[in-house]
C-alpha cells in the first residue's frame, strides 16, 4: 500500500456667463434638486462567473481585480460564484482552510462536475475557493468564487498556465484524466507518479475516487491507512472485474492520495485511488481484465 499526503462623484463647476440683449433672464423656481438626475445606486463588487484569471488569489480584491480572455494563456478559470447562507454571514468572514467554507466547496465541486463533465479529483486539476476582502465581508459582500486549475501532475499540484476554457475538458478521451502510471520508488516510499500510456510498462492505473466520512477528522484521517486502503481496494475489485475477497491482495495492492489538510478542513472528501501492480509490470489497463487478465500470484 502505498500512500502520498503527499464610485468617485465628479462635481463640475458652474460658469456664470453675462449676456446682454433683450433675452429674459432665467429666473430659478426655488428648487435646488429636481433639477439633477438622481444618482445611480452604488454597487456592491462581484467577481465575474466564466471568466480566466491571470492569477490565483485566496482573497479578492476590488482594485486589483483583472480578467483575461480563456483564448489567451492563464492560470485559472472562474467557472461559479455563489452566496454564503446560514449562520456564517452573520459573523467574521469565514478564512481559507476553515470548516465554514465546507458548504461552499460541495456547491463549487458540484459545479465543476457540470462544467467539466466529471469529477475534478480524476484529472490533472485542483479546486481553490477565493474570498471577498475584509473589508468588503463588513461591508455586506458574501459571495465566495470556484476557482480551477490545471495542474502539472498528481505529485505537482501546483497550478499552471493553460490556454483554452475548461469546459467539457473531462468529457471523451481527453489529456487530463488520470489513466497509468509508473512509480518512482526510494526504497519502500513512493518518490512520484511517472504518467505513461497504458500501453506500455507500467506498475499502477487510476481507478477512481471515493468520498471519505465528512464527519471524520484530519487527525483521524492520518491514522485510517488501513481503512482507507480497504476503501480503494473495494473500488480496484469493481473496476477491474475480481472479485473482493481474500485473493485480492494477492492481485494488487493500492496506492492513495487524499486531500491536503487544508483541503479537508474545507471539506474536501475526495480520495484518489490507484491499482498498484508491485510484482510484475502491465501493458494494459486492468479495467474490466477479470480474474484472468488480474490473476493471483
Amino acid at each position: 500500500m502505498m500512500r502520498r499526503w503527499l464610485g468617485a462623484l465628479a462635481l463640475a463647476g458652474a460658469v456664470t456667463v453675462a449676456l446682454s440683449g433683450c433675452v429674459p433672464q432665467h429666473s430659478a423656481d426655488g428648487d435646488l434638486v429636481d433639477d439633477w438626475p438622481v444618482l445611480p445606486v452604488a454597487q456592491a463588487f462581484v467577481p465575474a462567473t466564466d471568466a480566466c484569471l491571470p492569477r490565483i488569489t485566496p482573497v479578492v480584491q476590488a482594485g486589483t481585480y483583472e480578467t483575461v480572455d480563456c483564448a489567451r494563456s492563464h492560470l485559472a478559470e472562474a467557472i461559479h460564484v455563489g452566496t454564503f447562507t446560514g449562520a456564517v454571514v452573520r459573523g467574521d468572514r469565514p478564512e481559507p482552510g476553515s470548516a465554514a467554507l465546507r458548504p461552499a466547496r460541495a456547491e463549487c465541486d458540484q459545479r465543476a462536475r457540470d462544467v467539466l463533465g466529471g469529477d475534478w479529483h480524476s484529472a490533472r486539476l485542483t479546486m481553490n475557493i477565493a474570498l471577498p476582502a475584509n473589508s468588503a465581508w463588513n461591508s455586506g459582500a458574501r459571495w465566495f468564487r470556484c476557482d480551477l486549475s490545471e495542474t502539472d501532475s498528481i505529485d505537482n499540484t501546483r497550478p499552471v498556465n493553460r490556454i483554452g476554457s475548461l469546459r467539457g475538458a473531462m468529457v471523451g478521451d481527453n489529456p487530463l484524466s488520470h489513466r497509468c502510471f509508473d512509480p518512482k520508488l526510494i526504497g519502500n516510499n513512493l518518490n512520484y507518479m511517472a504518467p505513461v500510456l497504458c500501453s506500455e510498462p507500467h506498475r499502477a492505473e487510476f481507478v477512481g475516487v471515493y468520498l471519505e466520512r465528512s464527519d471524520l477528522s484530519w487527525a483521524d484521517f492520518s491514522r485510517a491507512n488501513q481503512r482507507v486502503h480497504r476503501r480503494c481496494m473495494a473500488l480496484i475489485a469493481g473496476f477491474a472485474e475480481v472479485p473482493n475477497n481474500g485473493e485480492l491482495p494477492y492481485r494488487a495492492g493500492s496506492i492513495f492520495y487524499p486531500p491536503s489538510q487544508r483541503e479537508w478542513e474545507e471539506g474536501d472528501r475526495g480520495i484518489r485511488c490507484f491499482l498498484w501492480s508491485d510484482d510484475r509490470k502491465l501493458t494494459r489497463s486492468m479495467r474490466g481484465a477479470g480474474p484472468k487478465g488480474l490473476p493471483v500470484i
